[in-house]
């Protein structure tokens, strides 16, 4: 157990740490030269963005052909109710492996958020999760909608603080992105960028935080654990409409855009945030053994390595969920955390930086280091 001074208390508090992570995804998997296939696409210039993506396979919830060989029509009305389903049924999933792993029954959660860029409920997810799992109706809850792929980074500092003023108490934060309940299909460059990168996939964590002085609880998994330390953010003003959802009259649907420059945008600022979260805790890049990047792309990755000198090795967890399973927004650093704990390289006393970036736009990060549980 971590724990660490807290101004104003006149004592110590312990660190929230991450218990368990599970994903899961759903629909079909699709190589990027079968879906060139289902879109259609003959432009030489689209095709080379799929060709050159990093991605091999992708899981999508995509309808069938109609007769004319093309996507059958989804109006907004069965996109709405496919990123319902799809998200409760990943969401669900991604959740009971997160509390098994942990051996934490879904009694014994306090605090659940959920967080989702690819749709909008009403109910939220997270009422529609406590009827499907049968968690406890007295769950506090919080539902983040629409931050984008860093809004895992915002839902953990969340989380941290709930676990914080709850001491011993379970939280779970859910990402849950149905991206094909979010695609358009037409021929413009625009959407083949967007077409050519995101998949459908749910993360899950389950946090807790240790009463300072209380007895250790054991809550599954034992070994080491990553213990949240601090956060940092910044907000990029001057590219706040780089990555944005527009409203497309002739498709009658939401569509997203990424600015071409994003990669370049996010390479210029990421080492003052870093630095930032680093130097509060009397840190140098070289402390740090594990990097956790959101895979945003590769040409994103590619900017985040460079800038900040990382080797190829050091994103491989990155690289690996992008060349798996493509962009899955808020979750894809959640996967990549998952790799880590499978490869159990991680040992004792190791610093660990988690890095998401997104809509704002804004770069998201947190600094975690493993302990005994």
């Amino acid at each position: 157990m971590i724990v660490s001074e807290q101004p104003g208390t006149g004592g110590c508090v312990s660190v929230p740490s991450i218990r368990s992570v599970g994903t899961a995804v759903s629909g079909q998997g699709y190589s990027q030269d079968a879906l060139l296939d289902y879109f259609g696409v003959s432009d030489p210039r689209a095709m080379g963005v799929f060709r050159a993506s990093g991605i091999q396979r992708r899981f999508l919830t995509l309808p069938g052909l109609d007769a004319d060989g093309r996507p059958a029509e989804e109006g907004s009305g069965a996109l709405r109710d496919k990123h319902r389903r799809v998200a409760l049924d990943m969401g669900s999933r991604a959740v009971r492996t997160c509390l098994e792993r942990a051996e934490i029954g879904s009694e014994e959660v306090g605090f659940l958020c959920c967080v989702t860029t690819t749709g909008l409920l009403t109910p939220p997810l997270s009422a529609l999760l406590v009827r499907e799992m049968g968690l406890p109706t007295t769950v506090q809850r919080l539902d983040i909608v629409g931050m984008g792929c860093h809004a895992a980074m915002n839902a953990l500092s969340t989380a941290r603080s709930w676990c914080v003023a709850n001491p011993g108490a379970v939280a779970v934060v859910l990402c849950a992105e149905v991206c094909s309940a979010a695609y358009v299909f037409d021929s413009t460059m625009r959407t083949a960028v967007v077409n050519s990168l995101f998949g459908d996939g749910a993360a899950a964590v389950a946090l807790v935080c240790q009463p300072p002085g209380g007895a250790p609880q054991q809550r599954g998994g034992g070994g080491l654990v990553p213990y949240l330390l601090s956060s940092a953010s910044r907000v990029i003003t001057s590219a706040v409409d780089a990555m944005r959802y527009d409203w497309d009259d002739q498709q009658g649907r939401l569509s997203f855009f990424l600015d071409p420059q994003i990669p370049y945008v996010i390479g210029a600022h990421v080492e003052e945030v870093v630095d930032d979260l680093l130097g509060g805790a009397g840190l140098r890049r070289s402390s740090v053994r594990h990097w956790l990047v959101h895979g945003g792309g590769k040409k994103v990755v590619d900017a985040v390595r460079v800038n900040l000198r990382l080797s190829r090795d050091e994103v491989r967890h990155t690289m690996g969920v992008l060349r798996d399973y493509g962009n899955l927004s808020s979750g894809s650093v959640l996967f990549s955390y998952e790799r880590l704990v499978e490869e159990g390289a991680a040992r004792a006393g190791d610093y660990g930086v988690i890095m998401a970036m997104g809509p704002g736009s804004a770069i998201e990060t947190a600094l975690v280091r493993w302990e005994e549980a």
